[in-house]
């Protein structure tokens, strides 16, 4: 079910290695940018990044000598690169490395968590049309409410998950930027142009102004905006939780050949991917109150941010791969049981059309108060299953003078709940609301 995500997409983008060569590409762009101002003479970054193959365990070695990463990092280069790797890292600072490499594999880990998000939208799209008309019962404080389809469901699903993917831009778009303005922020050693020139050829901003790191509000904000679709995420995931639960069972997770759901009960069929997308989005949450945390530094800088982040931004880009990945996987062959959604639609006999009895009194002029008592106190009576709320409407003295048996029976029709679907279709889906769809769906046999 989820082996796409073992292929090295989201992962690759934080190794070692990836990460060496965000450092060398802003090293190397930099020198480029002197070269450009006359600063340096030409081809001096060509010829470095001709004899420099990046060895993540010779780094690591030095490393463990000047417990520095990025003196290690310049060593290593300059072991290979010899005298001109004296042009690299000129009036530049670690942050400017650090934080400017940093925002390249951001970049890239956007990019995946977009073509994630674009294949979720299309099984979210695709179910809310294949299940358009497919009828079942609304509910409040998980209690029967009024019909709706599954179809509309998965329509607020859409629409929840389009504002996420704006959201993820705003975010990915705020921490696109780069920085190169040395050690305290102010240019003293190199001049603004330079960063100007060395983040266009990254493809990044630079940052209208920073200290000695791109401020962490940034970070903050990205992260801020996975905890959100991870929110959403385990939204989705509690939902099919529900329905899947034995004593609803109007939809599960796709049970395979030779899986097993239990240790000890054979019969146990659990939503065991939903479980866990849910417990993964706490993570990501938790991740995200650390990346607020990493605001606050002293002063112009110091590194209280750089552990946390090393661990809370590859993890909650990893998990939102992973997660979005699962939970398209999951809806996509989402076993659904429309028999038994009807089943439990009527399985109140009726309950669930009250406010349609009271408003149909209401427009035959009975006092609101009036009228509401009236249909409550049949509910109430219907609750106790002794008798049905369409028969005991149908005898009631009050409501059976002001309503004609056509009009009481046209009140218990689920079809006139989503009359309006089609204009909220439009509303979310445009023109493509028009369309006709017919995908394949997953659909189960009603089993007790």
């Amino acid at each position: 079910m989820i082996e796409r995500y073992t292929l090295p997409r989201m992962g690759a983008v934080w190794t070692p290695k990836r990460k060496y060569e965000t450092w060398l590409q802003v090293e190397l762009a930099a020198c480029e940018a002197r070269e450009e101002t006359g600063d340096v003479p030409r081809g001096m970054a060509r010829r470095v990044k001709r004899k420099v193959t990046l060895d993540p365990g010779r780094i690591e070695e030095i490393e463990r000598v000047t417990k520095h990463d990025v003196i290690a990092f310049l060593e290593s280069v300059a072991e290979q690169a010899g005298p001109p790797a004296r042009h690299l890292h000129v009036g530049l600072t670690s942050s400017d490395v650090l934080d400017t490499g940093l925002a390249i594999q951001l970049v890239e880990a956007v990019g995946i968590i977009l073509e994630d998000l674009d294949a979720f939208l299309t099984v979210l799209q695709d179910q809310a049309f294949a299940h358009r008309k497919t009828m079942m019962v609304g509910r409040s404080h998980g209690i029967h409410g009024e019909p709706i389809s599954l179809g509309f469901k998965f329509a607020i699903w859409y629409e929840e998950f389009k504002r996420q993917r704006r959201r993820l831009i705003a975010a990915g778009e705020d921490i696109a930027v780069g920085k190169l303005s040395g050690a305290m922020g102010t240019f003293a050693h190199l001049p603004p142009r330079i960063e100007k020139i060395t983040c266009a050829k990254l493809g990044l901003k630079p940052a209208p102004v920073s200290n000695q790191v791109v401020q962490r509000d940034r970070h903050a904000a990205f992260v801020s905006a996975l905890a959100l679709i991870a929110a959403s995420i385990e939204k989705v995931a509690t939902e099919i939780r529900h329905l899947q639960r034995t004593e609803v069972l109007e939809a599960e997770e796709y049970f395979s050949a030779g899986q097993k759901g239990s240790s000890a009960m054979p019969h146990k069929r659990n939503p065991v991917g939903s479980e866990n997308l849910c417990g993964l989005a706490r993570v990501i949450r938790a991740n995200s109150l650390a990346a607020l945390e990493n605001v606050a530094l002293w002063h112009e800088r110091d590194i209280s941010h750089s552990s946390v982040e090393r661990i809370i931004i590859p993890d909650s880009t990893i998990l939102i791969d992973y997660m979005l990945v699962r939970l398209t996987q999951l809806l996509k062959n989402l076993a659904v049981y429309p028999e038994r959604m009807l089943e439990n639609l009527n399985r109140t006999g009726g309950l669930v059309y009250s406010q349609r009895v009271l408003l149909a009194l209401v427009d035959r002029g009975v006092d609101r108060k009036a009228a509401y008592e009236a249909v409550q106190r049949n509910a109430m009576e219907a609750w106790e299953g002794l008798e049905s709320f369409h028969d005991l409407v149908s005898e009631d003295p009050l409501i059976s003078k002001k309503l004609t048996q056509p009009e009481i029976e046209s009140c218990f029709d689920p079809e006139w709940y989503v009359r309006h679907l089609n204009e909220v279709y439009r509303r979310v889906f445009g023109s493509k609301a028009s369309a006709s769809k017919t995908k394949r769906v997953r659909k189960g046999k009603t089993r007790p």
